[in-house]
Protein backbone atom coordinates (compact mmCIF):
# COMPACT_ATOMS: atom_id res chain seq x y z
CA UNK A 1 0.00 0.00 0.00
CA UNK A 2 0.92 3.62 -0.42
CA UNK A 3 0.99 6.03 2.49
CA UNK A 4 1.74 9.71 2.95
CA UNK A 5 2.97 10.57 6.45
CA UNK A 6 2.18 14.09 7.59
CA UNK A 7 4.94 15.88 9.49
CA UNK A 8 3.03 15.23 12.73
CA UNK A 9 3.25 11.45 12.26
CA UNK A 10 5.74 9.68 14.51
CA UNK A 11 8.63 8.69 12.23
CA UNK A 12 8.85 5.29 13.92
CA UNK A 13 5.58 4.48 12.11
CA UNK A 14 7.14 5.49 8.78
CA UNK A 15 10.17 3.26 9.40
CA UNK A 16 8.02 0.31 10.51
CA UNK A 17 5.73 0.48 7.46
CA UNK A 18 8.71 0.82 5.11
CA UNK A 19 10.31 -2.22 6.75
CA UNK A 20 7.12 -4.17 5.93
CA UNK A 21 7.48 -3.22 2.25
CA UNK A 22 4.95 -0.40 2.07
CA UNK A 23 5.64 2.75 0.09
CA UNK A 24 5.63 5.63 2.57
CA UNK A 25 6.33 9.20 1.52
CA UNK A 26 7.15 11.42 4.48
CA UNK A 27 6.08 15.03 3.99
CA UNK A 28 9.02 16.17 6.12
CA UNK A 29 11.39 14.57 3.60
CA UNK A 30 9.82 15.94 0.43
CA UNK A 31 7.84 19.10 1.22
CA UNK A 32 8.45 20.25 4.78
CA UNK A 33 6.22 23.01 6.04
CA UNK A 34 3.43 22.74 3.46
CA UNK A 35 -0.09 23.54 4.67
CA UNK A 36 -2.55 20.78 5.50
CA UNK A 37 -4.64 21.50 2.40
CA UNK A 38 -1.63 20.74 0.19
CA UNK A 39 -0.78 17.63 2.20
CA UNK A 40 -4.23 16.14 1.70
CA UNK A 41 -4.10 17.06 -2.00
CA UNK A 42 -0.72 15.29 -2.27
CA UNK A 43 -2.22 12.15 -0.71
CA UNK A 44 -5.12 12.19 -3.17
CA UNK A 45 -2.79 12.77 -6.12
CA UNK A 46 -0.58 9.84 -5.03
CA UNK A 47 -3.53 7.59 -4.10
CA UNK A 48 -1.99 7.31 -0.64
CA UNK A 49 -3.62 6.84 2.75
CA UNK A 50 -2.66 9.77 4.96
CA UNK A 51 -0.98 9.05 8.31
CA UNK A 52 -1.36 11.91 10.77
CA UNK A 53 -1.58 12.96 14.39
CA UNK A 54 -3.05 16.34 13.43
CA UNK A 55 -6.77 16.67 14.24
CA UNK A 56 -7.12 19.39 11.60
CA UNK A 57 -7.40 16.66 8.97
CA UNK A 58 -10.68 15.53 10.52
CA UNK A 59 -11.98 19.05 9.98
CA UNK A 60 -10.79 19.03 6.36
CA UNK A 61 -12.28 15.63 5.53
CA UNK A 62 -15.60 15.86 7.38
CA UNK A 63 -16.54 19.53 7.81
CA UNK A 64 -14.97 20.84 4.59
CA UNK A 65 -15.57 17.56 2.69
CA UNK A 66 -12.12 17.50 1.12
CA UNK A 67 -11.32 14.50 -1.02
CA UNK A 68 -9.15 11.91 0.71
CA UNK A 69 -7.79 8.51 -0.29
CA UNK A 70 -8.07 7.51 3.37
CA UNK A 71 -6.80 8.82 6.69
CA UNK A 72 -5.27 7.07 9.69
CA UNK A 73 -5.54 9.51 12.58
CA UNK A 74 -3.22 8.50 15.42
CA UNK A 75 -4.13 9.43 19.01
CA UNK A 76 -1.49 7.83 21.24
CA UNK A 77 -0.42 9.40 24.55
CA UNK A 78 3.25 9.39 25.51
CA UNK A 79 2.97 6.40 27.85
CA UNK A 80 1.90 4.15 24.91
CA UNK A 81 4.19 5.48 22.16
CA UNK A 82 6.45 2.41 22.12
CA UNK A 83 3.49 0.30 20.90
CA UNK A 84 2.51 2.69 18.11
CA UNK A 85 4.51 1.32 15.14
CA UNK A 86 3.37 -2.24 15.88
CA UNK A 87 -0.28 -1.18 16.25
CA UNK A 88 -0.30 0.69 12.93
CA UNK A 89 1.44 -2.17 11.10
CA UNK A 90 -1.07 -4.63 12.55
CA UNK A 91 -3.95 -2.37 11.45
CA UNK A 92 -2.56 -2.27 7.90
CA UNK A 93 -2.06 -6.05 7.83
CA UNK A 94 -5.59 -6.70 9.11
CA UNK A 95 -7.55 -4.08 7.15
CA UNK A 96 -5.37 -3.59 4.05
CA UNK A 97 -7.24 -2.04 1.14
CA UNK A 98 -10.31 -1.47 3.33
CA UNK A 99 -8.39 1.53 4.70
CA UNK A 100 -8.74 3.28 1.35
CA UNK A 101 -11.63 5.73 1.57
CA UNK A 102 -11.94 5.34 5.35
CA UNK A 103 -11.15 7.64 8.23
CA UNK A 104 -9.56 5.53 10.95
CA UNK A 105 -8.89 6.72 14.49
CA UNK A 106 -6.23 4.66 16.27
CA UNK A 107 -5.99 4.81 20.06
CA UNK A 108 -4.39 2.41 22.51
CA UNK A 109 -6.66 -0.63 22.60
CA UNK A 110 -9.20 0.87 20.22
CA UNK A 111 -9.58 1.36 16.48
CA UNK A 112 -12.59 3.17 15.06
CA UNK A 113 -13.32 3.15 11.33
CA UNK A 114 -15.66 5.68 9.73
CA UNK A 115 -16.35 6.01 6.06
CA UNK A 116 -15.74 9.45 4.71
CA UNK A 117 -18.81 11.43 3.71
CA UNK A 118 -19.42 11.70 -0.02
CA UNK A 119 -18.46 14.89 -1.76
CA UNK A 120 -15.19 16.75 -1.84
CA UNK A 121 -13.05 18.24 -4.52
Amino acid sequence: MRFLADESCDFAVVRALRAKGHVVTAVGEVAAGVPDERVIAMAVREGAVLLTEDKDFGQLVFAEQRAAAGVIFIRFPAMFRAELPQVVCHLVEQRGEKLVGSFVVVRPGRIRVAHRPRGGE
